[in-house]
């Protein structure tokens, strides 16, 4: 289960210097930068586009090119 505002709050008890958020829906990010007391920064979102997935086109990103490079031909 999701709970932003819990993950937060052990990150806070563990004494964390700087959080990084990975996969967190928008609006759960919100929560847990909210609750956080370390400084947080972003590293990736979910989104509909990818299936809540967004690193999907990291992993895939031979997947892409070769769509990209037909696309252009």
């Amino acid at each position: 289960m999701c709970n932003p505002i819990g993950q937060a709050k052990l990150l806070n008890a563990a004494g964390t210097d700087l959080n990084v958020i990975v996969c967190l829906c928008v609006g759960h990010d919100t929560l847990f930068i909210k609750y956080s007391e370390a400084p947080v920064t972003v590293l990736a979102a979910k989104d509909r586009v990818l299936a809540h997935n967004p690193l999907g086109a990291v992993y895939a990103g031979h997947y892409f090119h070769k769509k990209l490079s037909h696309h252009h031909l």
